[in-house]
């Protein structure tokens, strides 16, 4: 299996190619120019593997949820380069990405959505290392994310939202977080590895069917103030 993979939902951006079960990856904190950087990002990886796109099975990228400008990004360089090579597509969410890339079982990802809110995933690793949402992606203010599916302690919290938000979070969450790091991100590298498990179920989609997940519905109004 060769499954290409890029994500730009955040201030990171970075693309991932996972070949012969091996994952190399390039990644940047930039908070402009996403669109020119990933495409060299893609490139580069390509030619160091000594590959075409030809030799592609399927591209993933992050949906989101995200920056306005970045999620949309995402979208279209995937679509771009699938429709060009008539490749399969398999969207992977952005929260997921961000819980996969950390080590830790349970994962309370939050990503910063601005304007008061973050954006919101309750995950739970499975035995074979991959990671499960436990509930609906939400967003929403700190003090309002949903409790139902956070039961037990020992969570990790990761993710920009837990460097806006911390204080309110942690009063929200009772004491159930044990730790929290706010320099996680979705990474490409997570990104390849949950499409691959997905490519394998047959969730693939084609190109023109990839859409963007903002799950704020009025973005489109806010896209001035996107943070990318």
């Amino acid at each position: 299996m060769k499954l290409l993979a890029l994500d730009t939902s955040t201030e990171a951006c970075s693309a991932a190619l996972l070949i012969a079960g091996q994952i190399c990856e390039r990644f940047v904190i930039a908070p402009r120019g996403h669109s020119d950087l990933i495409l060299n990002m893609l490139e580069t990886l390509l030619a160091e593997a000594g590959i075409s796109l030809s030799a592609i099975d399927a591209l993933a990228f992050g949906r989101g949820p995200g920056s306005f400008t970045g999620v949309r990004i995402g979208v279209s360089v995937a679509q771009g380069i699938a429709f060009a090579r008539d490749l399969p597509v398999v969207p992977v969410s952005s929260l997921a990405a961000l819980a996969q890339f950390c080590e830790a079982k349970k994962t309370l990802a939050a990503i910063d959505a601005r304007m008061g809110e973050v954006y919101w995933g309750v995950y739970e690793r499975g035995a074979e290392g991959l990671v499960r949402l436990m509930d609906s992606e939400q967003v929403c203010a700190p003090e309002a994310v949903p409790l139902v599916a956070v039961t037990g302690k020992e969570w990790f919290g990761a993710g920009t939202g837990w460097g806006a938000y911390k204080d309110q979070l942690c009063a929200r969450l009772g004491g159930k977080v044990d730790d929290w790091d706010t320099e996680y991100y979705p990474r490409a590298s997570a990104t390849v590895q949950l499409a691959a498990a997905a490519f394998a179920r047959g969730e693939s989609i084609m190109a023109e069917q990839a859409l963007p997940v903002y799950l704020r519905d009025n973005v489109a109004k806010k896209s001035s103030k996107a943070n990318i």
